[in-house]
């Protein structure tokens, strides 16, 4: 290596480093987070409520999670899609879009529109994605997102008309380009046999991911309803998680929807977001070939108090899948995925693993406040069993972010809709400046 390089490479920390001490003297709010863990206000929303706290007389005290979109509870809106046997995706995009329920020929004609946008253009496959393959889906599917830009006869126009079009287009196509990209990385980064099936007119979004997922294109009406349930817990989680805000904000400048909804995959991208759900899969991996007999509670209890001194797992100290940005006493994702997980697994090879998470879930709290000297409450968040569901339904680790992403589009273009209409100004937060004022010294004399 240079010693040309060498200097760039140790100036990236040496001059990149700010004092933690200046955190606290200019009242810095890291993560836009006040002292006791909430949120910095930064915006009203009348999309997605995410509750799970109360604040009374200036203390922040515990309370159970509930998730509200459009102002109707995630668990209703859940209940009513299983009790009439149907697939609930389409129904929770189409309230998110248009901010209230549809009616029986509205969902129809929705679905239909959905199902009619999902065709990429001619040769983007080949272009866009074949020709130049990614290691990585969501690298693949935010290149693809900003590539759709150019297939686009009027991108810059922010009309309501073309922000509904646009919307719609992404939202039925980002499973097919999931797919595709899937597939172009097992060709040629995993020597694998590239699959492509045609689309089917008319199925789900969830029955259309596992049909075209699938060499055999077979899946049972259950395994396609519990993916649909997946997808409707994801579409949304308010304004202020990372990637609905990066859509937020690059939406404040102006800028044209491919790019806002780009910037948003990025960010779920990241292994402390959307990606996430890696690290809880990878920590699991680690308790299953270590943890002699799973049922075993003390032996069980013994590893994660190693995962907490960092003896074990990745060195982090932490326990994936556990905690909440705001949920405390309880995340009503992972409770609903829990109970549908259970039912699943019960009788099949899975039981005995569904088991080990519901202990990890129960011990970590007391073993949490026992090695780390805090009674802080915690709760499982919805990755302690996402992942674990996506493998009983075969699905590949590499897609579990992915899906995600597809899901998610659907907030995603909701909130822009609210950051058109209602923000009307850039967002700008102030950064203060330390550093101090230096004499330039001529280039001859350094």
């Amino acid at each position: 290596m240079s010693s040309f390089k060498e200097t760039m490479y140790s100036a990236f920390k040496e001059n990149n480093k700010i004092s933690p001490a200046y955190f606290d003297k200019y009242s810095v709010k890291r993560g836009l987070r006040n002292p006791d863990g909430t949120g910095v206000m930064a915006g009203v929303t009348n999309i997605c409520s995410v509750r799970g706290y109360v604040v009374d007389d200036g203390e922040k005290k515990p309370a159970e999670g509930r998730l509200m979109f459009r102002g109707y509870d995630i668990r209703d809106l859940v209940g009513k899609v299983e009790a009439e046997g149907r697939f609930g995706f389409e129904e929770i995009v189409y309230l998110l879009l248009t901010g209230k329920l549809p009616t029986v020929d509205e969902l129809s004609e929705f679905n239909n529109l959905l199902s009619d946008n999902r065709e990429l253009p001619e040769n983007f496959f080949e272009d866009m994605i074949l020709k130049a393959p990614s290691r990585d889906i969501m690298n693949k599917m935010a290149r693809s997102t900003l590539a759709l830009y150019s297939y686009d006869n009027a991108p810059e126009i922010l009309s309501p008309e073309h922000e509904i079009d646009t919307a719609v287009s992404l939202i039925a196509k980002m499973p097919v380009i999931m797919i595709c990209a899937y597939e172009t990385k097992k060709r040629y980064f995993s020597n694998g046999s590239m699959i492509m099936h045609p689309l089917i007119k008319g199925q789900s979004t969830a029955e259309n991911i596992l049909s075209t997922l699938r060499p055999d294109r077979k899946f049972t009406d259950a395994e396609a309803k519990l993916l649909d349930l997946m997808l409707m817990l994801h579409a949304e989680h308010g304004g202020g998680n990372n990637s609905t805000f990066s859509c937020r904000v690059l939406t404040s400048s102006g800028t044209d929807p491919y790019s806002a909804y780009a910037a948003a995959i990025g960010s779920l991208k990241g292994a402390r977001h959307g990606g996430a759900n890696h690290k809880v899969t990878e920590m699991h991996k680690y308790i299953k070939e270590n943890v002699s007999d799973w049922s075993n509670e003390k032996e069980l209890a013994d590893y994660l108090r190693k995962i907490l001194n960092k003896e074990a797992g990745d060195g982090s100290g932490l326990i994936y899948g556990m905690g909440h940005a705001v949920y405390t006493l309880s995340d009503p994702r992972a409770m609903i995925l829990k109970e549908y997980a259970g039912e699943m697994a019960r009788g099949t090879e899975f039981e005995k693993e569904y088991h080990l998470l519901e202990s990890i879930e129960r011990l970590t709290p007391s073993i949490f406040e026992e090695v780390k000297g805090s009674s802080k409450v915690m709760c499982a968040n919805i990755d302690m069993y996402s992942g674990f569901v996506y493998r009983m339904l075969g699905i590949p680790e590499e897609l579990f972010t992915p899906l995600f992403a597809v899901s998610r589009m659907a907030g995603w273009c909701a909130h822009r809709f609210e950051e058109i209409n209602s923000g009307k100004r850039i967002i700008r937060p102030a950064y203060k400046s330390v550093s101090k004022e230096k004499e330039y010294v001529d280039i001859k004399e350094r």
